[in-house]
């Protein structure tokens, strides 16, 4: 009887802390593009050290989001406020692979406000902090596609492009196939590179794995089916 109880109470239990989990409810911020929740969150986890990593995610979310909302100047001043706490993450932890991942996502989201100046300032950290991260943990997913985003903006004469942006992205796929982001992006750059049919799959798939992502549909509206 004890167990039949305690096997009633498990799905409860794994509620109650996916709802506790602050990535979680971020993340989910992030696809309503929910800004003001996001800076709640900002707000709750400053002040703990034990949460420099989820609070330089919360500004990385955030910054994608004003990004979204084309706003370049907020994601920059979320993306310069997230920085300092990515360099204290790694202070408690120099072998962190998802710290050295957030700080160069960080670096990255500060650059399209400000290209040549950004990118001359923080160009070197976006690229060397992420490769940090897969040379860490050469299976992590989410290292991947920050390369691949990388790697979609940067021209190929300095080592980026469409190719080296989907090899990434295939690779993060093959690692988590859940991880709707990559199939975003993957699409993202299909699009580019005049590719509609494959691009429109890929991110279908990302809405099919995120059915609240509002950046995603949008992206699936924008982009012909064939």
């Amino acid at each position: 009887m004890l167990r039949i109880i305690l096997f009633a109470f498990i799905p409860i239990l794994l509620m109650a802390t996916a709802a506790a989990d602050p990535s979680t409810e971020m993340r989910q911020a992030r696809n309503r593009q929910d800004r003001a929740a996001l800076d709640q969150l900002i707000g709750k986890l400053k002040g703990q050290p034990s949460a420099n990593y989820q609070l330089a995610q919360a500004y990385s979310y955030a910054a994608e989001v004003a990004m979204e909302q084309r706003d370049k100047h907020k994601a920059q001043d979320y993306a310069e406020a997230g920085i300092p706490v990515a360099q204290k993450a790694l202070e408690t932890n120099p072998n962190d692979a998802k710290a050295h991942r957030i700080l160069g996502e960080l670096c990255a989201q500060v650059i399209p406000a400000n290209p040549l100046l950004g990118g001359l300032k923080y160009g070197q950290c976006a690229r060397d902090e992420v490769n940090k991260a897969i040379q860490l943990d050469g299976n992590s997913a989410m290292a991947y596609l920050s390369r691949g985003v990388g790697n979609y903006y940067l021209p190929p004469s300095f080592g980026g492009g469409i190719e080296a942006a989907l090899k990434d992205l295939d690779k993060a796929i093959s690692l988590d196939p859940k991880l709707s982001d990559s199939y975003l992006w993957k699409g993202i750059a299909l699009r580019k590179a005049n590719r509609n049919a494959e691009a429109h799959q890929a991110i279908a798939k990302a809405v099919q794995l995120s059915p609240d992502w509002i950046w995603a549909k949008e992206q699936l509206q924008k982009t012909p089916a064939q």
